[in-house]
């Protein structure tokens, strides 16, 4: 029985396929949304 040695695809387009399979896009507005939920800063102190 012989097999076929495939490459092993690079860790870029694994990385890709990963995000595309989670449902990440590339849209920077619902990035910067998504941000501005996230990790909203503390009021700066007023001296």
């Amino acid at each position: 029985m012989t097999s076929k040695k495939t490459e092993p695809k690079p860790q870029r387009d694994r990385f890709i396929e990963t995000a595309r399979e989670l449902g990440c896009d590339e849209d920077e507005g619902r990035f910067n949304e998504t941000l501005k939920r996230v990790a909203k800063a503390p009021p700066k102190e007023k001296p």
